[in-house]
Formats: structure tokens, sequence, C-alpha cells
């Protein structure tokens, strides 16, 4: 009597923070494009079935992953605005950390996809994009009121003037992510750089007559 069939070995997924690892990873070197369940299935050692197991779509893929990189970013924002140094200090880190590193960075990359496919986004996307942006948010609000409440910055409303910061960063850090011309990082962080001396500046005292 032959010997019975030895079961099949299984093996082990990798762990799910591996994946979205290395979808960022594909991102980086190979552009977003490239980034389809097959080739990542190839990458992890997954098939694109598994893959979608896990993930449900290719959009669900894009905003777990961009999640997971919001996430470490937002560890080293946290690192940055309780760090030392001036409000004004922490705020030029801040805009550092918002600004892509240039074209085709992967994160506004990614960012830009998601971005793409909110109008056909269920409740659920919606809420957690909503999450990322009201994270930078919040942050940005308290840096601008720490700021107000030492006299380095002018008296104004932090709400506001966070909103219209927002939007200009998110208005120049596309133009660097895709790269029109004129728009390099260094040219935004000068932009950037003048609007908040521009709004937060502390005005000097009148000298007494």
């Amino acid at each position: 009597m032959s010997n019975p069939a030895s079961p099949r070995r299984r093996t082990p997924a990798p762990p799910r923070e591996d994946v979205l690892a290395a979808a960022m990873d594909m991102i980086a070197e190979r552009g977003l494009e490239k980034l389809t369940m097959a080739a990542l299935g190839r990458e992890v050692g997954m098939s694109s079935g598994h893959l979608l197991y896990y993930f449900r779509s290719k959009d669900e893929l894009l905003l777990r992953t961009l999640e997971w990189s919001e996430g470490r970013l937002g560890a080293e924002r946290g690192r940055l605005l309780t760090g030392p140094g001036t409000a004004r200090e922490r705020l030029a880190a801040y805009v550092d950390l918002y600004v892509p590193d240039g074209r085709r960075d992967p994160h506004w990359t990614l960012w830009l996809e998601v971005w793409n496919h909110s109008q056909d986004a269920d409740d659920d996307a919606r809420s957690r994009q909503d999450a990322i942006e009201g994270a930078w948010h919040r942050d940005l609000v308290a840096l601008i009121a720490e700021g107000v409440s030492r006299g380095e910055f002018r008296r104004v409303d932090p709400d506001r003037v966070a909103s219209r910061m927002r939007a200009l960063l998110d208005g120049f850090s596309i133009h660097v992510a895709v790269g029109l011309r004129g728009a390099d990082r260094e040219q935004v962080l000068t932009h950037v750089g003048e609007f908040i001396a521009e709004v937060l500046a502390v005005e000097p005292q009148g000298t007494p007559g």
C-alpha cells in the first residue's frame, strides 16, 4: 500500500504591513501605473486573488497604502511639532514635511490617485480620507494657536489661517508632484515662507512719540 500523500504546506502570507510597504516601494521605483495586483503579488509571493481577498479592490489597496504611509508621516509630524524650537521653526518643519520631495513623489502620487477616485468613493472611504486631512489640519491649527499664545505670531483665527495655508500648500504641492515648470520644491518653500511672514509676523510696536 502506498503511503498517503503528505498534507500540502501553505506558504504563510506576509504581514499586511509588508504588503503595503511593498506597494509603496513599487510606486516609488516604477510608478503607479506599474502597480497591479498581479505585479504586487509577484513582489510579495502572493496570488492576485489572495490580495483581492484581503483588500477587495485596487482602490482599497491604494487607500490602505495611503493610510499606512500617512501613519508614518503622522508619527514624524508629531515628533517635529512636540520637539524643541520656536513655533515658527516647527511651522517651517511642518511645511517641509508637507511639500513633496519632487516630481513623482510616491506619497503624493498616491494621494493624487486617491483624490482622483474620491468622487465615486463610498462613505467609508470618504470618511477615511477626511480623517487623514483632518489630522494635518488639527496639527496646523494647534501649532498656529500656540504661536499666537506665545506672542510669536500676530493674533489671528488659527483655523481660518490653517485652511488658507493648507489650500496654498495643496496647490503648490500638486504642481511639484506633477513636475510643472517653475514650481520646484525650493521655490514653493520660498512662496509659503513669504505667506507665513505676511500673515503671521508680529507687527512691530510703535515707538513712543
